[in-house]
């Protein structure tokens, strides 16, 4: 099949989205009270809303986007073959890793070990990282791979791909069952349920350098369902009636597993109780990743300049939005003033630089043909960098 144009265009723009997102959702974590004693910038004036509205998006953001680049991975199959697609993948994916890790990791280092000289107040964990090092012969922390951990889990499903295809394992035809509408609203879930009772509630981020086999799952799965959506054009609007009823579902569960969360005295941990938020979450996660699906093409089924240009700047503005991030909010620390301001001022400023180094250093350079190809006409069928369009 050849995907249609409409369809790029609500694509790439709910990918860029979800990126951006994680922008906002990293800012947020300042002023998170469930994160307070993780956070390297933690303020000393945490808010429940930002809890309330943070932990929902983190329970569908990354979801989204890896169905997002499973879709675009089997469009890159269709056009290219399964050689071309592993070859745009590793230019795209594989490479800006290999390129900016290194960067970021001095970065963040170099801008933590600055807080906790100059802070005179530090947050709690800066504050328990810096007696860890004083101490003698204080092992060094064992590098991460920070936000970009999504990299590497999206080069791993690509080479699943091909591994795939060589061995000419084709999609069985009554599996075509599972992606029924009732069948993918209520029976998906309970395949997510495994990996995510497995792990703490909320899902942490993998960014261990060793492979989590729970991350290659659970992501693994919203890869193979985006993979399948591209073969299944009709499915989104066989979901349409549902999007609705799906939206309620969501937001009520998630009511349930927000109170399990910020309970003050939370019931003994036990294996029913991990069973109960293990299904909440990947319920939630199901019913928001296919509600943004309907209403994103609803709503954002449209090309223009601004959202081509988000939709091109998104990758850069991911990649260094951490360490620009952590800068600001180093400096409005020690400032007496409302969560709410402080949260808009770092997350403006971090978007405002990013997008700006992006213009002047990215756009029309090198980077640029990196991350997003060659410039120039939009294509018809369109591709993603790391899900972003590549153009000529």
């Amino acid at each position: 099949m050849n995907a249609p144009d409409s369809r790029l265009h609500y694509m790439d723009n709910l990918r860029a989205l979800a990126m951006l997102a994680g922008v906002a959702f990293h800012a947020g974590l300042a002023y998170s009270i469930l994160m307070r004693p993780y956070w390297p910038t933690a303020d000393v004036n945490p808010s429940r809303i930002v809890d309330v509205v943070a932990w929902f998006s983190h329970l569908f953001r990354m979801p989204l986007f890896f169905l997002v680049g499973g879709f675009f991975a089997a469009m890159l199959v269709q056009e290219r073959g399964v050689g071309g697609m592993l070859g745009n993948r590793l230019a795209r994916i594989l490479l800006p890793f290999v390129l900016f890790w290194p960067i970021l990791h001095l970065a963040m280092g170099w801008l933590i070990t600055t807080a906790m000289t100059h802070l005179d107040t530090l947050p709690p964990l800066l504050m328990v990282v810096k007696k860890w090092m004083s101490g003698p012969n204080a092992p060094a922390a064992p590098p991460t791979l920070m936000h970009l951990w999504f990299l590497p889990y999206l080069m791993c499903f690509c080479i699943l791909v091909w591994v795939v295809k060589a061995l000419e394992i084709r999609w069985p035809s009554r599996a075509d069952a599972l992606l029924r509408p009732a069948v993918l609203s209520a029976g998906w879930p309970l395949l997510l349920m495994a990996p995510l009772f497995a792990v703490p509630a909320p899902m942490p981020a993998p960014e261990s350098f060793f492979p989590q086999w729970w991350a290659l799952m659970f992501f693994g799965l919203y890869f193979a369902l985006g993979y399948r959506l591209f073969h299944a054009p009709a499915l989104l609007d066989k979901l349409a009636p549902a999007a609705p009823w799906l939206l309620a579902a969501a937001l009520l569960a998630y009511a349930v597993f927000f109170e399990l969360l910020s309970l003050k005295s939370p019931p003994p941990s036990t294996p029913w109780l991990q069973l109960v938020k293990a299904a909440l979450q990947a319920f939630i996660g199901v019913w928001m990743t296919l509600c943004c699906l309907v209403y994103g093409k609803r709503w954002l089924n449209r090309g223009n300049r601004v959202l081509r240009y988000v939709a091109e700047s998104s990758y850069w503005v991911y990649i260094i939005h951490l360490p620009v991030l952590f800068a600001v909010q180093f400096l409005v620390l020690p400032v007496q003033a409302h969560w709410t301001l402080k949260f808009l001022l770092s997350l403006s400023a971090t978007l405002f630089i990013a997008l700006v180094s992006y213009q002047v250093l990215v756009r029309h350079t090198v980077v640029g043909r990196l991350l997003n190809g060659r410039r120039g006409r939009e294509r018809d069928a369109g591709e993603v960098g790391h899900g972003a369009v590549v153009q000529r």
